[in-house]
This record gives C-alpha cells, structure tokens and sequence, in this order.
C-alpha cells in the first residue's frame, strides 16, 4: 500500500513537473521572441533604398508584442502544439532581425544594386511568417478578440506586400545599369552619378567613411565570390569620392601599394597631427568656422563641391574663411624633426583668391556677351559658358548665380543651328546641379527644349534628349515634359535617332514613364513598336534599356494590349531562349509582370516553347534572373499552365 501510494505520488509529481516545464519553457520561448522584436525595433539607419519597406516590416512587427504579452501571462498548460507554434515564429523573426541589421549596417551601393535580391528576402520573411501565424491556437491560448484580429489584420498587410511593385527601384535600376556601363562616358554620366549619390545619401565625409568600411566588410564576406559585382560597388564608391572632393584610400584585398607604403609612417603620428579628411599629416593646417582643423588642401576641396559643412561634425559653417593653424604647425614640424620624419612638400596656392575672382570675372563678361549683336561673340560665348560647366561642378553655380540661366534659356530660340546646339547642351551640363533643374524649368526652357528635339541638328537633338532626362529627375519636371507633349517626338528619336541618339532618347523615355500619365501617352506615341525593333537589333545593343522600358510599360492596361501582340511574345522568348545572362534576366522580368496580369501572355509563351527555357535559367541564370523564373514557374504552375 505504501509503495502503491509513493507511485501514485511519483505520478502526480511528475505530471506537475511537466505542467511547470511546460511553461517555463513557453515562458523562455515569448522572451525571447520579444527580445528579437525589442532589437528590431532600435534600428533606425536603414538605408534609403529600403527604409519605407524597413520601417513597414518594424511596424508589422511590433504588431506581435500585445499576442505574447497575453501568451506570457498564461497560468495553464501550454501545449506541445502551441510551443511549435511559438517555436516556428522564431525562423522568420530571426530572418527579419538579419534583414534589417543588414539595411541598417550594410553597403549602400549594394542594396541599391542588389534591389531585388533585398526585396525578395522581405517577401520570403512576409511569407515564412504568413505560414507560422496561420497555425496559432488563439483558443488554447485564450488569445483575446482584439488581439486576434489584430494579427489577422497584420497577416492580410504581408499578404498584400507580396504583390507590391516598387517603382523607385526600377528607377534606381536605370540609373545603376547606365553608371555600371562602359560604352558611353559622356558628361552625362556625371549628372546619374552626383543623384545617385544624393538618392544613397552618400555625399557627405561621414557617409562616405561609413559605406567604405562596409564595403571592406562585404569583400572580406564575399571573398572571390562575384567579383565583377563587388568591383562595380568599389568603382562607384570611388566616384562618389570623386564627387565630393574626397581621395580614394580603399583597399580591398589587403594589398599596399607603394603609396601606401610610404604613408604607413602616419600610423605613428599623434592623432591631432592628421587631417581628418585625408587621414595625413597636416603640411597646411587651417581652421574652418567651427573650430576644427583641417589639410587646407583637403578641405578647400570639400567646400569647392559646393559643401556649406563641417565634414567632422556636420555642422552648417556660418562662413567659409580659413584661418592659418600657425601652433599646430610649430608642433607638427617640431614632431617630424624629432622622430626623422620628412614632412611632404605641397605647393602653396597663394593666388587661388585672384584665380577665383579672375573665373567669376570672365563668366560675367560671357554672360553679357549673350546678349550681343554680333553673331560670332555670341556664339563664341556660349561655346565658352557650354566648355566650362562641362566638367566642373563649381563652374555650374557661379554661371547660375551670375544670372546666366535666363539668356541661355532665351538663346534656344535663337535662329542659329550651333547656337541652339552649345546653348542646350550647356543647359544640360547645368541642370546637373539639382537646385539649377528647378531655375532652367522656371525660367521656361522645356518647351524651347522640346522644339529643338523635334527640329534640331543631329547633335543638339541628342542632348535635348539628355536635358530632359536629366531635368525630368524632379517630379515636377517629369509631369511638365509630358503635358507639353515632349514624349513623342523622344519616341521619334528613338525610332530614327543615331546610336546614341537612341540610348539617350530611351533613358529620357524610362524616367518620364515612370509617371502613369506618361506611360499612357508614350504608348499613344508608338514606343512599343519602336522597342520592338531594338531587341530584334541585337547589333544596336539596347536590349536591356528596351526591356526596362517595357516592364514598365506592362504594368499598364494599354501597354497590354499592345504588348500581347504574339510577334511580341515570340520574340521575348527567343531572347529568354537565346539572349545574354542579362537579357534573359529582364525579359523574364517582363513576361512575369505581363503574366500577373493577364493569363493570356503566359499560354501564349508556352506555344512557343518558353517553359524548358525558364527552368534552364532557374539552374543557370543570374541571381535576379533565377528568381524571376522561379516566380514565373510557381504562377504558371498555380494557374495550372504547364502542358
């Protein structure tokens, strides 16, 4: 009877001992779940690539902590089935916190590039975490009704993220694969790159230091893996470098050149000795406004990109004089005579000042010369203001702050072939300064702009083509150009335009569609047949730019219709069948949104033989590309397509 009693004892111990381990176990599980939440939560640098989609997916998030604050206040048994619940919220939270970490820490240059990577790896978490909250046993958990609904209200907004399309990186797209390409090197190019360096906020000392060290940390996780894509990232970073004024001292395997080597001396030198630009010891030390002191050299570079900064501290300098650092001098050379070391030579600019009021001085003088009678001063003069805001970004503010933008706009008129031409190409190397977009449209340029595209010489109709493109960067812009019926006759360039007539026509056409409006009228104006004849041209080598075009095109009801056309479909599976690796990437690109919207493009496709050529890329294809078609598959095969 004893030993009857101590079993039953045992028994009723050990089924407490499970109740209590049970939910200490729940107890741990909620902890720490909510602890992932807590850390999700004090991010707050993403990157501007991605911030909306980040700041989407915290919100979404932080949705979960009123459900396991409840879970957390059970007093009964948890379930062995409600724990795996909790236990499978883990796989996607976690997802989400690495996610996040990597567009709050990571390279700029890289999410922009990798967009739809980035994005895929938002859905994949929308769609693990879909799953694991489907299965959540509210009853069990005695889970309120307000809760409740709040997580299904939660689950229907990740339902509905999945199927979204984000036209600002289709944009940022563009722009990346016209930077990353080498055939054309025109002033152009300068005018993406000073946005994209705006658009990834990488313009200033602080940014720049910060995407160079995670740069460095990504070629050391990447190793050898895609090395034309981290040489692309590391090629860009040195240009926004460029543009800032800043010198390039990334080193990316290691390596040190011979001109690293004869700095390795600075790693000696104390702290205060060394620009905080340059990372060098100081030859020139000067102080700016706010007290710090800087290389004069370096700094004065930084302020010729048209920076109003401290680059140390981000604050606004209420002027911009530089007063010689005489003490620091005296113990910097006292430094370097004591310890042996050679302080470098640098040449002393003590005419810059004269230089610089010689400059404004002479762009005054062309300026006026605008306005002359005689045909050749004025012309002369605008050839004069076209060659120096070509290249130099300070040339562009003083030519706009010395009222420049006003007679050049009124000399697009002027009944003179190469006049209109150096007057809308100078206007296109100012509109690269973003506040000068604004005056040249203010002061009416895009309907002179428009005319000479339509009637210009060869070279001036080119670079019209390039100033809208480049004007249309502003939203406001992009509508004008379209209202003032600027889009067919970019569409008639890009029919019967030269080789690069057309490339600028189709960069110019990409930006103005991607206002609804726009795709509408560029649609009315032939674009599609014209697109057409580009990826049947294989020689003119604008498939790509065609097929970018296009998918933006095929988002809309009239692009369609048109695009539905079987001569269409057929030749976008010949270039998914027999197109470069980027090629097929963005024709699946296209066929996939044509397919979301309509079944017709899908069964039309598989006449033609696409499906064995979709699955050649999802074993072979580009990342993006293997994605693309691995979508396409599962839609065909949900919509029971496959013969």
């Amino acid at each position: 009877m004893e030993r009857q009693m101590a079993v039953m004892e045992g028994a009723t111990g050990e089924s407490q001992n499970g109740v209590s381990s049970s939910l200490n176990e729940c107890d741990l599980v909620v902890k720490e779940l909510m602890q992932v939440i807590d850390t999700i939560g004090s991010y707050g640098g993403f990157r501007k690539t991605q911030r909306k989609e980040c700041l989407n997916m915290v919100r979404r998030l932080k949705l979960l902590v009123p459900l396991l604050e409840e879970i957390r206040e059970l007093d009964g048994q948890v379930s062995s089935e409600a724990l795996n619940c909790l236990a499978n919220l883990k796989k996607p939270l976690l997802a989400a916190k690495k996610l996040l970490k990597d567009c709050n820490y990571g390279s700029k240059i890289y999410l922009a590039a990798e967009s739809e990577a980035v994005m895929s790896r938002f859905h994949a978490v929308y769609d693990k975490l879909y799953e694991a909250l489907d299965d959540v046993p509210y009853d069990e958990l005695g889970i309120s009704d307000e809760v409740k609904e709040q997580v299904e209200l939660m689950r229907m907004q990740l339902k509905r993220a999945k199927g979204r399309t984000d036209t600002q990186d289709m944009e940022l797209a563009m722009d990346m694969m016209v930077v990353f390409s080498k055939e054309d090197d025109r002033n152009a190019d300068s005018a993406i790159l000073e946005r994209l360096a705006k658009k990834l906020e990488l313009h200033t000392i602080a940014d720049l230091k910060a995407e160079t060290f995670a740069v460095r940390k990504l070629v050391k996780e990447r190793g050898g893996h895609k090395a034309d894509s981290i040489s692309q990232i590391t090629d860009l970073l040195g240009k926004f470098k460029q543009i800032a004024g800043v010198e390039d001292t990334l080193v990316l395997d290691g390596s040190v050149s011979a001109r690293k080597l004869q700095r390795c001396q600075t790693m000696l030198v104390p702290h205060e000795f060394l620009c905080p630009v340059t990372l060098e010891i100081m030859t020139d030390p000067v102080i700016v406004a706010t007290g710090q002191t800087y290389e004069r050299e370096s700094i004065q570079r930084w302020l010729n990109s048209n920076h109003k900064t401290c680059p140390k501290t981000g604050q606004i300098l209420d002027h911009l004089s530089l007063a010689p650092n005489y003490a620091l001098r005296n113990l910097i050379v006292q430094w370097c005579e004591k310890n042996n070391v050679e302080l470098p030579k640098k040449d002393t600019n003590t005419g810059s000042d004269a230089s610089s009021a010689a400059l404004i001085e002479e762009i005054c003088s062309f300026i006026q010369n605008l306005s002359s009678s005689q045909l050749n001063i004025k012309r002369d003069s605008v050839m004069k203001i076209r060659m120096l805001s070509k290249e130099n970004p300070d040339n562009r503010i003083l030519i706009a702050n010395n009222g420049g933008i006003r007679p050049l706009v009124q000399l697009l008129s002027y009944p003179d072939s190469k006049i209109q031409e150096h007057t809308v190409t100078a206007l296109l190397n100012l509109s690269l300064d973003e506040t000068n977009k604004r005056h040249i449209a203010r002061e009416g340029a895009i309907p002179a702009i428009i005319e000479i595209l339509q009637n210009g010489t060869n070279e001036a109709r080119e670079n019209s083509a390039a100033a809208l493109f480049s004007l249309s960067m502003l939203d406001e812009n992009r509508v004008m150009v379209g209202n003032l019926n600027g889009i067919p006759p970019l569409v008639n360039l890009l029919r019967y335009g030269s080789i690069r007539g057309k490339k600028d026509a189709a960069t110019a056409l990409f930006n103005l569609s991607i206002n609804q409006s726009n795709k509408s009228r560029a649609i009315k104006a032939g674009i599609i047949p014209s697109l057409l004849k580009l990826l049947e041209d294989k020689a003119l080598g604008m498939v790509d730019e065609a097929l970018s075009i296009l998918q933006l095109l095929a988002s809309h009801p009239e692009g369609q219709n048109e695009i539905g056309q079987l001569s269409f479909i057929e030749t976008l599976v010949e270039i998914i069948k027999n197109g470069t690796p980027k090629n097929k990437e963005c024709a699946t690109s296209v066929l996939l949104e044509l397919g979301l919207n309509n079944s017709y493009f899908i069964l039309a496709a598989l006449q033609y033989g696409v499906y064995e050529h979709l699955v050649e890329i999802t074993r072979c294809g580009t990342n993006r590309g293997q994605r693309k078609a691995n979508s396409l598959l599962q839609h065909m095969s949900k919509r029971e397509h496959i013969p």
